[in-house]
């Protein structure tokens, strides 16, 4: 009885996680570059149930036996093994702002381990000076000049420097070349490959970090892309199947709060009822 409480229990924790999950990702449906995020939901090991019985040998001696009849298999509940960032590109929109790029997937080679296509992303200088990676162009230009992310971050070069030009009166070509006045200053904009972005641990403000630094993605064999100037990549998130995710995930949470209750009733019954007849 107590281990189905258990196992409603780890259910409705499960739902509840999925559903905080989905709702950050309705959130930010119209943050640029935003990743939706995907769960995946485990089932804990299964236990074997097998009743003790007594089974007697017709000998002199009338010797008795333990043996182990099977019952079946009971389930110890569910819980939600892990999140990851869906890397699928998003749509385009046009802003009609120079400091805006999209970085758009070329040529992505496919991973043998985990059959699935690497990604390329925005370098940048993080809040501790670290590098940091980010899909979202919405740029802009400091006092300074310094071309920077919607948080402050520095964008960074092929050569991992700050970009400084002086004003946003430029031209990003599709091979993300800067120029200005009508000519190039050989300022080209810095992108990594990851070839497992799943590894990648995504925090606040859609930047994403590595363990070590990601190769430059103009190195890496097979890795094709180009840049938009005055666009910037919308969210992947499909409001729609999110929305329907969501309705699902509390149809969830909904039964197993109601198998809850029902434990909750007969343990109840069990203690006022078979209690007071056994007194």
């Amino acid at each position: 009885m107590f281990r189905g409480f258990y196992t409603a229990g780890s259910g409705m924790i499960a739902q509840q996680r999925r559903t905080e999950m989905l709702s950050n990702n309705m959130a930010n449906a119209n943050t640029p570059g935003f990743k939706a995020e995907q769960s995946s939901i485990r089932s804990f090991p299964e236990m074997l149930l097998s009743s003790l019985e007594t089974a007697k040998i017709p000998v002199e001696n009338r010797f008795q036996m333990k043996g182990l009849r099977p019952v079946g298999q009971l389930s110890t509940g569910t819980y939600m093994q892990e999140t990851a960032p869906l890397f699928t590109q998003g749509q385009l929109r046009e802003t009609e702002l120079t400091t805006d790029i999209a970085l758009i997937d070329g040529s992505l080679p496919v991973d043998e381990e985990t059959g699935r296509p690497g990604a390329v992303f925005y370098t940048l200088e993080g809040p501790g000076g670290e590098r940091a990676y980010t899909k979202n162009g919405n740029f802009a230009l400091n006092a300074e000049g310094y071309l920077t992310n919607a948080s402050g971050n520095y964008v960074l070069d092929d050569r991992g420097q700050r970009i400084q030009l002086p004003d946003d009166d430029f031209d990003v070509s599709p091979e993300g070349v800067i120029s200005y006045g009508g000519a190039g200053q050989g300022i080209r904009l810095g992108i990594g490959f990851a070839a497992q972005p799943e590894t990648l641990a995504k925090r606040d403000n859609g930047l994403f970090y590595a363990s070590e630094d990601l190769p430059d993605a103009a190195d890496a064999d097979g890795v094709t892309y180009s840049f938009q100037q005055g666009f910037v990549e919308q969210s992947n998130v499909d409001a729609a199947r999110t929305m329907t995710d969501m309705m699902t995930a509390y149809r969830a949470f909904e039964a197993n709060q109601k198998v809850l209750q029902a434990y909750d009733r007969s343990m109840e019954k069990t203690v006022s009822e078979v209690g007071r007849v056994n007194g």
